[in-house]
């Protein structure tokens, strides 16, 4: 026997040290910048990483690390210490929710304190993407981020080029993965953006805590799931998308919990065998060494009961030797004819005796009874711990089953929804596309607006459409042949290039804005400088500086036309009151002077002096 339980004790050793070699280690770093201290302020993406932080500890995560609202300095510190954590897990998640920024085909996520003032700043004031995926990348088999970062970006707007050529563009750049294991989940496809809701939370991050901690569904399916509430709850607006490739097996963020198929084990499996050891045994010792292991408890009240049961059949064995000796006594007495006296007293030590073996004998029943009842609960009680067992087994895999059917019923009927829409969709297209024939009861001056509606949808024609099929529509019409690569009669207005103009889902001719006007989607906003700043011709901000005046045509004319004049003055002197006139010009008589005498002749002008006493 003893041999029999060192066995079971090693076998049981060994699934414990097996099963923590096979535990897996997950960590989680989620960020969510909602005060930024340049542009307004978010309104969701803390509320956002607070509840996908409290779903990553839910799931069992071993470390998650919440931040909120950090800047360069904060968010350079919390990539360095979590790359130290991801080293030693097998599992590393970072979940980021705020605004990105896409330079040059290049993702980059942007900390509270960032001005973007100009291009070149987003290299000094914002983290790449890459940087994420190096402190990630020690993980041993799972390296996962998720981006909610597709914001409409109002740096864009404002930042001010130093290279005509590089790009900015609209939402996030689509990634390509080289590491193996790595996933990238941004909450909007490249080159879109996402919404952050009109609730607390974005549709994004509602989506993920309702699908990602699931247990036992793969990553890629629970994304899948995601995008299709994303889809549902923006009216069809927002797309998610996953960049990166797994292996063959399913990769779940929460292990599947395991159908017990056999009984559980009894957390008091070795107190109750050690129970039924003793209770094989029957004596006072075994009862004795098993109370001393297990002092108290259900098992140790029930050891009790057998040792006063021992008791009772001890006292009942003591008190029947007591009586047999006694009437052995009365015997030998009767045999050697003893006196009455003597017989009594033998008589009455023999009743004596006789009754205490009786109420002994009585005792021993009532606790033989005692124990018996004890007995019959304990299998009772543990007969209602198998069968609360088995019905609990018997409830979860029910559940498990109606969760398989239900999430079933929900596929397909979100597959046959879908199937549906699309259905739809193709039935409106096939029907607002009209056949290449004339209609018989559609006038030249109808179709002309049909086509020139068409022109100002696809953004080929700014004027409205008044059914003249004048210079500005054909004009328009060649700019939809030069773009979209056709080759219509731009003199006519006809069916054939009305259904080309109708083929086409969105803009085809690039939106052309005037001076101090920029595009902004679909439409031209006006270019707003800050103070101290004026729109050059390169429709870009720049700094004003201080002009010096520059001489004209007039004003060099002007002073021409003085010079003149001052040379044409007659050139006798005058005296005239204080002034004194010459050819050198005039000037005052000096104060108690006089002018005197004066002529003049063909030779010039003589004898004006002044005259001082």
């Amino acid at each position: 026997m003893g041999a029999i339980r060192l066995f079971l004790f090693l076998l049981v050793a060994l699934c414990c040290c097996c099963g923590s070699a096979q535990a897996e280690k997950r960590v989680a770093l989620v960020i969510g910048n909602s005060a930024y201290k340049s542009v307004p302020r978010l309104t969701n993406p803390a509320n956002d990483a607070t509840l996908v932080g409290s779903m990553f500890r839910k799931a069992g995560f071993d470390i998650v690390d919440v931040k909120l609202d950090l800047s360069v300095v904060d968010m350079r510190k919390a990539l360095r210490d979590f790359g130290g954590k991801a080293r030693e897990a097998d599992v590393a998640v970072v979940y980021y929710a705020g605004h990105g920024i896409e330079l040059d085909g290049n993702n980059y996520l942007i900390p509270t304190d960032a001005a973007l003032e100009t291009d070149t700043d987003v290299f000094d004031e914002a983290f790449p993407l890459d940087r994420v995926l190096f402190a990630i990348e020690p993980a041993k088999q799972l390296r996962l981020v998720i981006l909610d970062a597709c914001r409409d970006n109002p740096f864009a707007k404002t930042m001010k080029r130093t290279m005509a050529a590089r790009a900015i563009g609209r939402g996030l750049a689509k990634v390509e993965l080289t590491s193996p294991n790595t996933m990238i989940a941004f909450a909007a496809k490249a080159g879109s953006t996402a919404s952050d809701g009109d609730s607390r939370n974005s549709p994004f991050a509602a989506a993920l805590v309702e699908r990602l901690p699931t247990p036992g569904l793969d990553l890629r399916k629970a994304f899948g799931f995601v995008r299709d509430d994303v889809l549902k709850t923006t009216g069809y607006k927002q797309e998610p998308y996953v960049y990166g490739s797994l292996g063959g097996d399913d990769v779940p963020l929460v292990a599947a919990k395991p159908i017990v198929a056999g009984p559980q084990a009894n957390p008091d499996s070795e107190l109750r065998r050690d129970y039924e050891l003793a209770l094989q045994l029957g004596t006072r010792d075994g009862w004795t060494a098993f109370l001393n292991r297990f002092p108290a408890g259900f098992y140790a009240d029930l050891a009790k009961g057998q040792l006063n049961k021992i008791a009772a059949e001890e006292t009942r064995s003591a008190t029947a030797d007591k009586a047999r000796q006694a009437e052995e006594e009365k015997a030998r007495l009767a045999a050697e004819r003893a006196n009455k006296a003597e017989q009594d007293k033998a008589a009455a030590a023999a009743k004596a005796a006789e009754d205490k073996r009786l109420a002994a004998e009585k005792a021993k029943q009532i606790e033989e009874a005692k124990a018996a009842a004890a007995e019959q609960r304990r299998k009772d009680a543990e007969a209602a711990v198998a069968k609360a067992l088995a019905d609990k087994q018997a409830a979860e895999k029910a559940l498990a089953e109606k969760l398989a059917t239900d999430r079933a019923a929900a596929d397909l009927a979100a597959k046959q929804a879908a199937e549906k829409q699309a259905s739809a969709s193709a039935e409106q297209k096939v029907a607002a596309v009209a056949p290449s024939s004339t209609p018989p009861a559609m006038s030249p001056q109808e179709t002309t607006k049909l086509v020139q509606s068409e022109l100002r949808r696809v953004g080929c024609l700014t004027a409205s459409a008044d059914g003249d099929w004048n210079l500005a529509s054909q004009r328009s019409l060649t700019l939809f042949n030069k773009y979209a690569g056709t080759k219509y009669d731009a003199k006519l207005a006809t069916f054939d290039a009305l259904d080309a103009i109708k083929a086409r889902p969105g803009r085809v001719c690039p939106l052309v804005c005037d001076h101090g006007f920029k595009a902004d989607g679909d439409a031209c906003v006006k270019i707003t400088c800050r103070a101290g700043y004026r729109i050059n011709d390169d429709n870009e901000c720049e700094k004003e500086q201080d002009k010096k005046p520059v001489a004209t045509r007039e004003d060099a004319k002007k002073r021409d036309t003085e010079r003149k004049q001052t040379e044409a003055k007659p050139s006798k002197p005058q005296a005239s009151g204080q002034l004194i006139c010459g050819n050198a010009g005039c000037r005052p008589v000096k104060s108690g002077c006089r002018v005197e005498g004066g002529s003049s002749s063909g030779a010039g002008s003589v004898g004006y002096r002044e005259v001082c006493p």
